[in-house]
């Protein structure tokens, strides 16, 4: 079988750049989207804030303790979502096998590509050429035979960044990587990584699917595959996503409800920024909740409003963690997500349809 040929496409600091396009005076000054009152959220940050250490999905309170001439800016979805629509016009004049992962990145498998160009790279250098052109944007690109090397091969040199990884080249690429920048592994992951000796993709190869798949779950074979180059994942043109969400392993079991509750927020906080970066809205919210034996719950609302914003989501993830009883079984995990989404649903009597269900069971796991 001909090995793909698959590119990742991801916008820098994609809301702030748009930001800092359209309003010349931005141009080089550290900027935030988002609101800067007290339990307002960082959406997206441009590089000169980013120096200062401010992150998307931050609170602003702390950003701008990092960063005091940090400039808040409101967002402009529709704008945002515009301008992602015109980045995969430019798209699609090479391929129509697209997947969209949010509104500033995307995979593109251009095995077979409309402009019948032998080189993935050559195809790459004409999109970001052509992004900066005509959208004034600047974006980076990783080209490989595989969607978890283009996507490291797009971060490996941001901004404005171009990576190859050849399939030559893949397996002493992989052996250098820091393991934090594997796909999945997470902080929490990445420090039980280094407790066991594991720091870097060669490390990271030496263990035996047994002894993956014994620390880390169903998660140890696809680090077992990553470490050795293999990803057969496609890529997923016109993708229905059905859902948004995160979790966080916690840094240590707890059980303290002011600590629960200042995680949860923290899962909150980065839910709203993963629901606007995607532009999805649904309306159920699940709360998962791991407990220090790997027995694990989760409860569900559905409500008739969107779930997009703190606002929305804070008090209804609050109430369904208080019918928790934790006191006994310190908790591990915090996960929340956004699911069935809005199609603007009516009765039968063309009323919007309003419901609230609520279920929860245990799995062990």
């Amino acid at each position: 079988m001909d090995q793909r040929k698959i590119i990742h496409i991801d916008m820098d600091a994609f809301f702030a750049s748009v930001e800092q396009r359209d309003n010349p005076e931005l141009r080089g000054k550290p900027i935030a989207v988002g609101h800067a009152e007290e339990r307002g959220v960082v959406a997206a940050a441009s590089y000169e804030a980013r120096r200062y250490g401010v992150r998307s999905a931050m609170a602003s309170t702390k950003a701008k303790r990092l960063c005091p001439d940090l400039i808040f800016v409101e967002g402009r979805m529709a704008v945002y979502k515009e301008v992602s629509r015109q980045i995969h016009n430019i798209f699609h004049d090479y391929t129509d096998i697209i997947e969209p992962l949010s509104l500033d990145e995307a995979f593109l498998d251009v095995t077979e590509n409309k402009r019948h160009m032998e080189m993935a790279v050559d195809i790459a250098k004409e999109i970001k050429r052509r992004i900066r052109e005509e959208l004034g944007l600047v974006a980076s690109a990783g080209v490989s035979y595989n969607k978890f090397l283009a996507k490291v091969a797009s971060d490996y040199r941001k901004p404005d960044g171009l990576c190859t990884i050849h399939p030559s080249q893949a397996l002493d690429f992989i052996a250098t990587l820091p393991i934090e920048a594997f796909w999945g592994v997470g902080p929490v992951t990445a420090r039980k990584m280094r407790s066991m000796g594991i720091t870097n993709g060669l490390q990271l190869r030496e263990l035996t699917l047994e002894q993956l798949t014994a620390h880390f779950g169903k998660m140890g074979a696809v680090y077992y595959d990553f470490s050795r180059g293999i990803d057969l994942r496609p890529v997923e043109p016109e993708r229905i996503r059905k859902s948004v969400g995160c979790e966080h392993t916690l840094e240590k079991d707890l059980s303290q409800r002011s600590l629960v509750a200042v995680s949860l927020y923290q899962v909150v906080l980065e839910l709203v920024g993963r629901l606007q970066r995607s532009g999805f809205k649904g309306n159920t919210l699940t709360l998962k909740v791991k407990f220090h034996d790997f027995t694990q719950i989760t409860r569900s609302r559905t409500v008739s409003e969107t779930l997009t914003t703190k606002k929305s989501i804070l008090p209804l993830a609050k109430e369904m963690l208080e019918g928790i009883d934790y006191a006994e079984r310190p908790i591990r995990l915090l996960g929340l997500s956004v699911s069935n989404p809005y199609a603007g649903k009516k009765s039968s009597d063309g009323e919007p349809l309003a419901v609230q269900l609520s279920f929860d069971f245990d799995l062990n796991g």
